[in-house]
């Protein structure tokens, strides 16, 4: 659980841009909220008080000024409402588990009131579990699997504790099937009251609530690009409050340029920040080390954005070297085992659809027949695996000369890049229209997918002369076989520009594990249900 941290009449330094050093002493409070998906600036409340010193350029000392009263409170309430959250949801396990043990092995009432009695001397080890596994500390639960490990550790270590305590009051009456199932239903039942804690926080940060105020450090184009995908994923619960450098960028979404970075720790007090994010390639390296070091000092929190773009975190490894931190980046492998566990996977999944959905997809075959001339199957070539050309198959939705008046219609094109999109595309049949809507049409793409041509989850197999106008970098995409489904289905599919079509299609390539296509596959069956960007 993230501490409250006071440092008083401690001097502090802020590097200026040349690299010299100025002396700050005092500081101030600051709060943050430690909840599920918040991240590395901001999810504790730490801080001191004081007396700020006259920056380099300015005339008169700065108070120092605490933080509102409420910042605190509402951090205080949130973390206390998680724990009781957690608490209720440990004691919904341990009934469960007692519920089993009745059910399958019934045992008389004073032994399952001795189990009861045990687990309540555990609850201290119980509780240390998910302080030392960090369970009240959002940066280190950011994404549901790190959550998920955590809590399974946390339950580990009570669990152990509590066989060492039967074993050392040689407490020989303790239920294996008992001791099976509250570590099993305990895990779950707080799993499931995190998933419902972290979707509370999100529709709450998504309505400006629970932000936390960051600055960055930087005013390159880096800068600015972080700037706009903070403001992109509200969710995430940052708002940033302006930049810190010596370049008048103007305003950039209602932020601008709030000061020199000589000024840093003067500017996070006089906005209220609670940390910052440097942009590497704005601050030079000594001047990031002394930043990092003396803002961390004094209760700030501090995240580093690197030039790495779309490379998953689970790959990234920190190494030391002489003192330097680097960051390894693990290989992505789909040779092996794990190309035989994907084909499987392919071949199993969509041949059972293919099972599941016949009746659907003869009651859309005849659909097709009874509303609109010509074939019932729509053929058409694309570019598949290291640009191989095979054919798809899809049901027809628009007529039969569809293909022949696409460049009648190019001025109409809703899309950018070299894609073509109409949200109402005059080709498209009444019946086509309803098919898409549904992803019905794509069912017949399950036999690509059996035959090898495509697989269950991939990038969207594009068409010859969309590919011609690739440049080398989307063409990694063709590293891998094209998709029923993929990342551009379940954030937005046409709804998606040509510009995040590219990344989140290279993003998969370069990021590719089974589990991620269990995970689209998935989110997947959301979209589909919902008819969320289909066209």
């Amino acid at each position: 659980m993230d501490t409250d941290n006071r440092r008083t009449g401690r001097s502090s330094t802020v590097p200026t841009r040349s690299g010299q050093v100025r002396d700050d002493d005092g500081e101030l409070e600051r709060d943050g909220d430690a909840t599920p998906e918040s991240g590395g600036a901001a999810t504790s409340e730490q801080g001191s008080q004081g007396a700020v010193k006259a920056p380099a350029g300015r005339g008169r000392p700065v108070a120092s000024r605490a933080r509102p009263s409420t910042a605190r409170s509402r951090a205080n309430v949130l973390r206390r409402n998680l724990i009781l959250a957690d608490a209720a949801a440990f004691t919904v396990g341990v009934l469960v588990a007692v519920a089993i043990q009745l059910t399958f092995r019934p045992v008389p009432r004073d032994i399952v009131e001795r189990h009861i009695g045990i687990v309540v001397l555990t609850l201290p080890a119980f509780a240390l579990g998910a302080g030392f596994n960090h369970l009240y500390q959002g940066r280190a639960n950011e994404r549901p699997l790190e959550e998920a490990r955590n809590v399974a550790k946390a339950v580990g270590m009570g669990m152990g504790f509590l066989l060492l305590l039967a074993l050392a009051v040689q407490y020989n009456e303790l239920s294996r099937l008992f001791v099976a199932s509250m570590a099993v239903c305990v895990t779950l039942s707080v799993l499931v009251e995190r998933r419902i804690a972290r979707s509370m926080f999100r529709r709450m940060r998504q309505g400006g609530q629970l932000m936390r105020r960051i600055v960055i450090v930087g005013t390159d184009a880096h800068a600015i690009g972080l700037m706009h995908a903070y403001d992109r994923n509200p969710a995430l619960g940052y708002k940033v409050v302006g930049f810190a450098g010596d370049d008048d960028i103007g305003p950039r979404s209602g932020v601008s340029v709030l000061g020199p970075i000589s000024e840093l720790r003067t500017l996070l007090e006089d906005h209220e920040a609670v940390g910052v994010v440097v942009s590497l390639a704005s601050v030079p390296s000594d001047d990031v080390n002394l930043l990092t070091r003396r803002l961390t000092d004094d209760g700030y929190h501090v995240a580093l954005s690197s030039s790495l773009r779309d490379i998953d975190v689970t790959r990234l490894r920190p190494q030391s070297l002489d003192g330097r931190t680097m960051i390894y980046v693990e290989p992505t492998i789909r040779h092996g085992w794990r190309a035989i566990a994907k084909r499987v996977f392919d071949v199993s999944l969509a041949a059972g659809i293919l099972v599941v959905t016949l009746p659907v997809q003869l009651v859309a075959a005849a659909a097709i027949k009874l509303t609109s001339p010509g074939a019932v199957f729509f053929r058409q070539v694309r570019v598949g695996k290291d640009g191989e050309l095979f054919q798809i198959v899809k049901f027809r939705t628009m007529v039969v000369d569809a293909e022949e008046r696409k460049a009648e219609l190019a001025a109409e094109n809703e899309a950018d890049g070299p894609l073509f999109k109409m949200e109402r595309d005059p080709r498209v049949t009444s019946v086509g229209r309803l098919l898409r809507k549904l992803s019905i049409d794509e069912l017949p793409q399950l036999l690509n997918v059996i035959v090898g041509s495509m697989s269950m989850v991939g990038p969207r197999p594009a068409l010859p002369d969309e590919v011609e106008q690739w440049d080398e970098e989307v063409r990694d995409r063709l590293r891998v076989l094209p998709g029923l489904t993929g990342m551009w289905q379940v954030s937005g599919r046409s709804d998606s520009t040509f510009e995040q079509y590219k990344r989140m299609d290279l993003y998969y390539v370069d990021n590719w594990s089974l589990f991620h296509d269990i995970k689209i596959c998935v989110r997947t069956v959301g979209v589909v249900l919902s008819g969320s960007g289909a066209s």
